[in-house]
C-alpha cells in the first residue's frame, strides 16, 4: 500500500516524463495541447505539477505523444522507487 507521500512523488514523477517526452519530440506545449484536446494551461499545469490529472488527461497526453500511458507509469514508478530508496 502506497503513503501519501510516495502516491505524491509518483504523480511528480509521471509529470516530470511527460516533460521529458514532450521535450525530446520537439513538441511544444501548444502543440501538444491541440493534439489533446486540452487547453495549453492544462499542460502547464500537469507539468508544473500544480494540477494532478486525472485519467482522461493523462490518456489524452499519452495518445497526442503517441506513448502509451502504462510506459509513462512504469518509467515514474522506476523513478520514484529510486528516490524512495
Amino acid at each position: 500500500m502506497r503513503t501519501n507521500k510516495s502516491r505524491q512523488i509518483l504523480c511528480s514523477h509521471v509529470a516530470h516524463v511527460f516533460r521529458e517526452e514532450r521535450l525530446s519530440q520537439g513538441v511544444s506545449m501548444t502543440k501538444l495541447a491541440k493534439r489533446a484536446g486540452l487547453s495549453q494551461q492544462m499542460v502547464s499545469y500537469v507539468e508544473r505539477q500544480l494540477r494532478i490529472p486525472t485519467l482522461d488527461t493523462m490518456l489524452r497526453m499519452a495518445d497526442a505523444l503517441e506513448i502509451d500511458l502504462a510506459v509513462v507509469i512504469n518509467r515514474a514508478n522506476k523513478s520514484a522507487a529510486n528516490r524512495l530508496e
